[in-house]
C-alpha cells in the first residue's frame, strides 16, 4: 500500500506518521500543508474549504490511503477524504468531529475518547529495536568514553508553550558540570532546529573544557546514536515526540523543565512519571532501573 501523509511540515509530526507507517511495512510519500492567506490566523477547522486555504496537495496515482497528524493536517485531510474516498487515520486529536476519521490515534492526554479512537500514553514513532541496534554498532565507539557513562541531552526549544533560552542553556550547563565533576560522566548533545542559536551558543561555550560532544548539525545526525548508546538520557520537557522516543530504549529518562506550562504535555509527562518511566532532571547522576516503554503500534480501543 503506498500511504500519503499530511501534516504541516514539522520533524516531530513527520517522525509519528511516518514511524506508524513504516512498522506497518507501507510505504508512503509526505504532503506538507501550508496554510495561505488570512486563514495562517484561523484555525484550519472553522475554514469552509480547507483545500482551497493551503498550497495544492497532488496525490500520486496509487494513492491508497491517508494519515495526518495535527489539527491544521487533520482538517485538510479531512476534505481530501471526501474529495477522493480514500480511507484516513488522524494522529493526535483533531479538534473536530470523530466521524470525520476512519481512525483517530491520540493520546491519553488528549482526552479524547470515542469507538473509532485508539488511545496511547505515548506520541507514536519510528525507534525500533533493531533500529537500535544498529545505531549502537555505528556511534558506540564514536560516542564512548572509556571508563565513563554517557549521558545523552536532547534539547528543544521554544514552541509557543515553553522557552529555551540564554538562561536556560547556562543553568544545564551549570548542572551538567557538576553531574561530571561528581561522577564518571561524558555528555553527548543533540540540539533541533527549534533551539535558540544563543541558547546553543551559551551551552557550547561553558562546556567547551569538559568531555561534551554537541552536534552542530554538520554531518551525520548522531541522533538514534545518543538514543541507542546512552546509559541515561535527559530531555527537554517541550517536545512529547523526543520524551517518548527516549522512553522507548531501556535506560532512565530525566526531563529537564523549562518556563512555561501545557497542560496536555503536564498530563502526559505525569502519567510516564507514575510508571516511573522518566523522573525530573536534578543535576545528579543518580540512574535506576527501568523498562522500555513503546505504544507505537498498540494501544486500548476506547
Amino acid at each position: 500500500m503506498s500511504v500519503a501523509i499530511i501534516a504541516e511540515d514539522f520533524a516531530g509530526m513527520r517522525a509519528q506518521a511516518s514511524g506508524l507507517v513504516e512498522r506497518a511495512g507501507l510505504d508512503w510519500h509526505f504532503h506538507p500543508v501550508r496554510i495561505e492567506g488570512v486563514w495562517r490566523r484561523i484555525p484550519t477547522r472553522f475554514c469552509p474549504d480547507p483545500l482551497r486555504a493551503t498550497s495544492p496537495i497532488m496525490l500520486p496515482s496509487g494513492t491508497d490511503m491517508l494519515v495526518s497528524v495535527g489539527g491544521t493536517g487533520g482538517a485538510v485531510a479531512a476534505a481530501l477524504r471526501k474529495k477522493t474516498g480514500l480511507r484516513l487515520v488522524q494522529i493526535q486529536n483533531p479538534r473536530m468531529a470523530a466521524d470525520r476519521f476512519d481512525l483517530i490515534i491520540a493520546n491519553v492526554h488528549d482526552f479524547i475518547s470515542g469507538d473509532n479512537i485508539i488511545s496511547l500514553r505515548t506520541a507514536l514513532h519510528g525507534v525500533t529495536r533493531s533500529k537500535l541496534d544498529l545505531a549502537r554498532m555505528q556511534w558506540q565507539a564514536r560516542l564512548s568514553v572509556p571508563g565513563k557513562a554517557l549521558l545523552s541531552v536532547l534539547i528543544g526549544g521554544a514552541n509557543g508553550r515553553f522557552s529555551f533560552g540564554v538562561r536556560e542553556a547556562e543553568i544545564l550547563a551549570a548542572q551538567l558540570i557538576a553531574i561530571m565533576n561528581n561522577a564518571p560522566v561524558s555528555v553527548a548533545m543533540t540540539p533541533s532546529r527549534r533551539t535558540d542559536p544563543g541558547a546553543l551558543q551559551t551551552l557550547k561555550d561553558r562546556l567547551a573544557s569538559c568531555p561534551v560532544r554537541i552536534w552542530d548539525g554538520e554531518g551525520e545526525n548522531p541522533y538514534h546514536g545518543l538514543l541507542a548508546c546512552a546509559d541515561a538520557i535527559a530531555v527537554t520537557t517541550d517536545s512529547v515526540s523526543m520524551i517518548s522516543e527516549a522512553s522507548a530504549t531501556d535506560v532512565p529518562v530525566m526531563i529537564i523543565d523549562l518556563p512555561g506550562r501545557s497542560r496536555r504535555i503536564s498530563a502526559f509527562v505525569a502519567a510516564l512519571a507514575q510508571a516511573d518511566r522518566v523522573r525530573p532532571f536534578r543535576g545528579e547522576w543518580a540512574p535506576w532501573p527501568v523498562t522500555a516503554l513503546d505504544d507505537t503500534g498498540r494501544g486500548q480501543m476506547r
